[in-house]
């Protein structure tokens, strides 16, 4: 295998465990594999095992990918994704609320993303920003509304350390980037989906406040965000989806220039 092309066809069927004809037009990312299920279930298809490094569904136009945790993780998912060309990627994923007004289970609506992580440096310069499809965001605008579901806007910090929480210097340094949420994904999706041609967006549910040592995460507690909000996060991301495919909202005017 010689070419980009080449090899993301081979290594996007390896991954995944599923060909490349059976990849829909529009893709849903997830971190977690109860997503997955989530989406089989209210999809009405068969659940899928577990024998694929990146768990994968599909049921009509729509496919969802557990693509695994961290920036890396990110940036290959959307590269492998260059090899099936979607019209629409949405990335459904959990954050840490940083700013005192987020609380369990709010929806934050990204604007952009701050590229923290390093990762995206290899496909971009560092003040290149790190933004989502618009169109794309417009739509899980109007899905939330639709589900009655309020949620903020802001930027999200992207950081590839996993354990910080205990750093009050790091802490002060989120908060003086005035940034809403923070996690491990959302600023390398939206600068690799664009480095790829792809356009894409994100919806993230806030799991934890990890600004305080009673708000880290814990298994307990992400438990209970899971079973309260997980459903309505994946149905959400599935009627976005929707509206793009029955182009009540379209991502199709947007222009990759170089």
């Amino acid at each position: 295998m010689k070419t980009k092309q080449e090899i993301v066809d081979n290594w996007l069927q390896r991954y995944t465990k599923m060909p490349l004809e059976n990849f829909g037009d529009h893709v849903l990312l997830t971190n977690f594999n109860n997503y997955v299920d989530i989406f089989c279930r209210l999809s009405g298809v068969n659940a899928v095992g577990f024998d694929a490094n990146m768990r994968a569904a599909t049921a009509g136009d729509i496919t969802m990918i557990n693509f695994g945790m961290g920036s890396p993780n990110a940036a290959l998912i959307m590269d492998l994704l260059s090899s099936v060309k979607p019209k629409a990627c949405l990335f459904l994923g959990k954050c840490g609320g940083i700013s005192d007004k987020t609380h369990l289970g709010d929806y934050i609506l990204p604007l952009a993303g701050i590229r923290g992580e390093g990762t995206s440096n290899d496909y971009f310069p560092p003040e290149v920003p790190a933004l989502p499809a618009f169109m794309l965001q417009r739509a899980v605008s109007t899905a939330l509304r639709d589900n009655t579901c309020d949620y903020w806007t802001g930027t999200v910090y992207t950081t590839n350390r996993r354990v910080w929480e205990h750093d009050e210097r790091f802490k002060s340094y989120l908060r003086e980037t005035r940034a809403m949420a923070v996690d491990m994904e959302t600023a390398t999706l939206f600068s690799c989906g664009f480095y790829n041609h792809i356009p894409t967006g994100a919806l993230l549910l806030v799991s934890d406040n990890p600004m305080v040592p009673e708000g880290i995460k814990t298994e307990e507690s992400d438990n209970r965000v899971t079973s309260s909000f997980a459903e309505t996060h994946v149905r959400i991301g599935i009627e976005a989806m929707k509206l793009i495919i029955g182009e009540r909202k379209t991502v199709r005017h947007l222009k990759f220039d170089w």
